[in-house]
C-alpha cells in the first residue's frame, strides 16, 4: 500500500489527484491492473466526476452545501456533522482500471479528493492488484 498525503486549504474542497495517484502507480511500476484508491477519514471522500471544467467541482460542493448545511438541528456534538453526511454521500473510494501506467478514466474524468471538514492534511491510501 501507498500513502498519499494531500494538504487542503479550505473547509469544502474538491481537490484533482488524478496525476498524483498516476505517479504514484509510475514510481512503483504499477503497469497493468486495477487501483483503489480509499480515503481512511469521516469527513472526506473520493469521486470521479469531469475536470476539464472547474465549475462542474464548485456546482457539486454548492449543492452539497444547500442540501446538507453546516448549521442545522445535528445531534453529533462535534460541529462537522455536515461534513460525515458529505463524506458518505460521495462515498470513500474508488476502483479504477489502470492500463500502460495511467488510470483509465472517459475524457473528461478526473479523480478528486473531496474535503468537507478542512483545512487539514489528508491520507489517501492507494492499493494495486496487477
Amino acid at each position: 500500500m501507498t500513502v498519499l498525503t494531500v494538504r487542503t486549504a479550505s473547509r469544502n474542497e474538491m481537490i484533482d489527484i488524478t496525476m498524483e495517484v498516476e505517479s504514484t502507480l509510475r514510481s512503483i511500476g504499477m503497469n497493468d491492473g486495477i487501483c483503489l484508491v480509499y480515503c481512511p477519514h469521516t469527513t472526506a471522500g473520493i469521486t470521479i466526476n469531469e475536470g476539464a471544467d472547474p465549475d462542474v467541482a464548485q456546482d457539486c460542493l454548492d449543492i452539497l452545501e444547500d442540501l446538507v448545511p453546516r448549521r442545522a438541528d445535528y445531534r453529533h456534538a462535534e460541529g462537522n456533522s455536515d461534513a460525515h453526511i458529505k463524506s458518505s454521500f460521495m462515498g470513500v473510494s474508488s476502483v479504477i482500471s489502470v492500463q500502460d501506467g495511467q488510470l483509465q478514466l472517459g475524457r473528461w474524468q478526473r479523480l478528486f479528493f473531496c474535503e468537507f471538514d478542512g483545512p487539514r492534511t489528508r491520507e489517501i491510501w492507494i492499493r494495486t492488484l496487477s
